[in-house]
């Protein structure tokens, strides 16, 4: 199978599917954009010794080389075994994650903290301050002056020290909310948590006022012990157990040491059980083996149409928002070919739903030329009275290494009037922009995409997020540090209409990855993109 999705791979005309690999110094491929800047990590954000996090060759000893001599190999007999590494990861990770916009204000997330740029007119980010609070993943959101990131990580602590907690039970580990206090970006301040029992894997803004924030929490890891924190209950079958729910959070903005959670919606709930969609399994023959919804990874939430996504491990699911405190779910769909349902953006209108599939889990090569096109992808699906109806699935049309992480991941829309165009992380994929107006015939409109990390052993790398923010493109690199490019007229995409989405107003010029706000732009610049399209 590895040689036929070589040789498949080889015989690809699109140039992404050969690049030479490297961790700085790798092959790259772009269409239709402009790479403006690569910013590596801040110090303090990279092992210098092994910035790629590799993990060290396993060197053969003379007794164990002469036994391997005498097993049956069934490859060429001229062809060299393959290197082996070993698998014990560091203590430490520093892979980047997600990130949050406030006005010319940019935080970045990571594994191990969290790093504030200013934007300069050009767009380039200049680093303002480093935050060192490990936890992972860090996934941010920025509301006023404050900062809220997700914590999972089990050797998170509350003190955000780096010795980690090795116990199975213990007063100093962390997993849930952080609230930061960024009023000074140079000198952020822990200033509230919130315990949660399976952690914080990402988090919405669902509203937000002068007085308090709402937001809903996705927890995906295991449920902690009882005994660390009171009413966590691990069995499925118990109706007080933390599976099958979220959590609603709500944070006094005066006092954010006051946060706490006020609900755990049944969101999942079904003919009176809390475990009522998806439960867990394939569909039949030659389907893929889709997890088990007690969980959401992502929940979208679009609060001027009232509306929520949610992407939730076995299903996707609408949600009526507009009570946010109790959100109550109106549909459900499930996709034979998906096996992790991900993350979930709405088109501006709010009349379209894309959803992706994490096959793979992010850490696997998913994208080789062998793979089903129908795994790992994107479903788009139209909201019709509440109702999500099928369309289509895309998937990264280049093939993709054996050494190359790659799946669907996340990404915004790029806000063009009268299309829908939406920019998306495939990890060690690159970026693809695709035209998803038909949402019956989406199709891709440009890209980048750089060669493996590293030739031999597989890690963990490319991009996290992808995400459009006042006429840039930013994509958070796992490995690598931190990428900006900018749109480039060509005969899927109009000078003007690049300019419109320049120009395009978002509600508190603010962006967080998981809260949509419906875009507006002034008319001139509407007219001017919609007669470029006719040839005017």
């Amino acid at each position: 199978i590895e040689r036929m999705n070589e040789v498949a791979a080889g015989l690809s005309t699109d140039p992404r599917a050969t690049l030479a690999a490297g961790f700085r110094d790798a092959g790259e491929a772009i269409s239709n954009l402009r790479l403006v800047s690569a910013m590596p990590k801040p110090a303090g954000f990279f092992d210098p010794k092994n910035p790629a996090q590799l993990q060290p060759a396993i060197v053969e000893d003379e007794e164990d080389a002469e036994e391997e001599d005498t097993r049956p190999d069934p490859r060429d007999s001229d062809e060299e075994a393959e290197p082996r590494f070993g698998q014990r990861g560091s203590l430490l990770s520093f892979a980047n994650t997600d990130m949050a916009f406030s006005g010319d204000l940019l935080v970045a997330g990571n594994y191990h903290g969290f790093n504030a740029y200013r934007l300069g007119e050009d767009g380039v980010p200049q680093l303002v301050s480093s935050t060192v609070c490990p936890g992972g993943q860090g996934d941010v959101s920025i509301v006023g002056e404050l900062l809220v990131m997700s914590v999972q990580d089990s050797r998170a602590r509350i003190d955000c020290g780096l010795q980690g907690v090795a116990d199975r039970v213990s007063e100093e580990r962390f997993r849930g909310i952080r609230i930061f206090d960024i009023s000074d970006p140079a000198r952020p301040m822990q200033v509230g948590q919130v315990q949660t029992c399976r952690g914080s894997h990402t988090h919405s803004i669902v509203s937000a006022d002068a007085d308090r924030i709402v937001l809903y929490n996705s927890g995906t890891s295991y449920v902690r012990e009882d005994e660390e924190l009171a009413g966590c209950i691990d069995a499925p079958g118990d109706d007080r157990t933390a599976l099958f729910s979220i959590d609603v959070i709500e944070i006094p903005v005066a006092n954010p040491a006051a946060a706490r959670i006020v609900d755990r919606p049944r969101i999942f709930a079904a003919e009176g059980q809390i475990a009522g969609l998806w439960r867990g399994g394939d569909h039949g023959d030659g389907t893929q083996d889709t997890s088990r919804t007690d969980q959401c990874h992502d929940i979208t939430v679009f609060p001027a149409k009232q509306l929520a996504a949610g992407a939730c491990s076995g299903n996707g699911i609408i949600l009526d928002i507009s009570d946010p405190l109790k959100p109550v779910r109106i549909d459900d769909v499930t996709d034979t070919g998906f096996a992790y349902w991900h993350s979930a953006t709405f088109n501006n209108d709010g009349t379209k739903v894309l959803f992706t599939d994490e096959w793979g889990g992010g850490g696997r090569p998913r994208c080789q030329a062998g793979d089903p096109v129908n795994w790992g992808a994107n479903a788009i699906y139209e909201i019709e009275d509440g109702e999500l109806e099928f369309r289509s699935l895309y998937k990264l049309p280049a093939p993709q290494s054996d050494m190359e992480n790659c799946v669907a991941h996340n990404g915004s829309i790029i806000p063009v009037p009268g299309r829908d165009i939406f920019v998306q992380a495939w990890y060690q994929g690159g970026i693809s922009v695709i035209d998803f107006t038909d949402a019956e015939n989406p199709f891709e409109i440009a890209y980048f995409d750089r060669g493996p990390v590293d030739a031999d052993q597989l890690v963990t790398g490319g991009y996290w997020s992808a995400y459009w923010y006042n006429g840039r493109i930013y994509a958070t690199e796992i490995s690598r540090g931190l990428d900006i490019f900018a749109l480039e007229p060509s005969e899927f995409l109009t000078r003007e209409e690049i300019a419109a989405a320049e120009a395009a107003r978002y509600e508190g010029n603010l962006f967080n990855p998981q809260t949509q706000t419906q875009v507006t732009w002034p008319d001139e610049v509407v007219e001017a993109a919609v007669a470029s399209r006719r040839g005017g």
